[in-house]
């Protein structure tokens, strides 16, 4: 049996709303999975869900609050951090669910964990490092912590500063994703957030790749 043009899009689009929601926090919106997996508070956001990839697909984080803005050219994240497991992660240059940066920040040093403390590159596929083995772990107690993550879109170049210090760890260059929107969250643990400001320069979407 067909079914109506009407029903079907009625399907379609509470498939949509199913599939994400949004949240207000640091007088901004942000869209997420399901908002049952994080907690809002005064001035503060807290990922209490974790999840793995899921099984078969790419490994690379799913679970981050998306900032609902323009993209971003130039951009810098400024926050507190404190990791529940052994990391937090902030992404940037998002263009879509398959081709976006972030920054992995991990008390594990990468040199011990190359999957861990880094700067990470999706394009269509499983996470890539960009960044140097060499540098400390980043997060070494779970105490909020200061971080700010600092991008530019037409060098290319991004860095962390955790606690006033930079790390090679957490620095790289893309040429590829010069541009995109920003999210908190974590690859496959939990973490919170708070004190969040994020200022820079956005600009009018564009066909995905274009500079």
């Amino acid at each position: 049996m067909r079914l109506p043009k009407i029903f079907l899009a009625a399907i379609c689009c509470a498939s949509v709303v199913l599939a994400a929601d949004s949240i207000g926090v640091f007088g901004q919106k942000w869209t997420v999975q399901s908002a049952t997996d994080w907690v809002v508070g005064d001035n503060l956001l807290q990922l209490k869900i974790s999840a793995e990839p899921p099984a078969g697909q790419p490994r690379r984080p799913t679970k981050f609050a998306l900032l609902e803005s323009k993209p971003y050219s130039k951009v810098t994240v400024e926050a507190e951090v404190k990791r529940n497991g052994r990391s937090v992660a902030i992404v940037y240059a998002w263009q879509d669910d398959a081709h976006y940066n972030y920054a992995h920040i991990s008390v594990d040093t990468a040199a011990s964990q190359n999957v861990h403390n880094g700067m990470f590159h999706i394009f269509g596929g499983e996470r890539v490092r960009m960044s140097s083995l060499e540098g400390p772990g980043s997060l070494p107690t779970q105490d909020w912590t200061p971080v700010k993550l600092v991008f530019d879109g037409e060098s290319g170049k991004c860095y962390v500063e955790v606690s006033g210090k930079r790390n090679p760890s957490l620095e790289a260059v893309d040429l590829s994703l010069r541009w995109g929107r920003v999210g908190l969250g974590s690859f496959d643990e939990t973490g919170d957030f708070r004190n969040v400001r994020i200022t820079g320069e956005t600009r009018e979407p564009r066909q995905f790749g274009r500079p």
